[in-house]
């Protein structure tokens, strides 16, 4: 896309699945790992610069057999971010 920065990250050994984050290029973003006790396969994560501050966010894709503790790793590694994405947890509600 035109004007944006993609960070993807690709689903590895099966068919189909990645996540791809955009960033507006005027925004000064890079991509940053987590910890390994806390890596998702189908994740991506960034730190956008803001001023004198950075802010980390992460788009996550967690399939329906992932158990919330898994979820919660992932919650606790970063203190302060924004997670965004599909977590497939438990939801049985009318719009799952």
């Amino acid at each position: 896309m035109t004007g944006y920065v993609m960070f993807r990250k690709d689903r590895l050994g099966r068919r189909g699945g990645r996540v791809i984050l955009y960033i507006k290029e005027s925004i000064q973003a890079y991509e940053i790992k987590l910890e390994k006790e806390a890596e998702c396969e189908e994740a991506v994560w960034c730190n956008i610069v803001t001023g004198n501050s950075t802010l980390t966010v992460g788009l996550v894709y967690r399939s329906p057999n992932i158990s919330m503790e898994e979820n919660e790793k992932i919650r606790n590694a970063i203190e302060d971010c924004i997670i965004m994405g599909d977590f497939n947890h438990g939801y049985t509600g009318a719009f799952s």
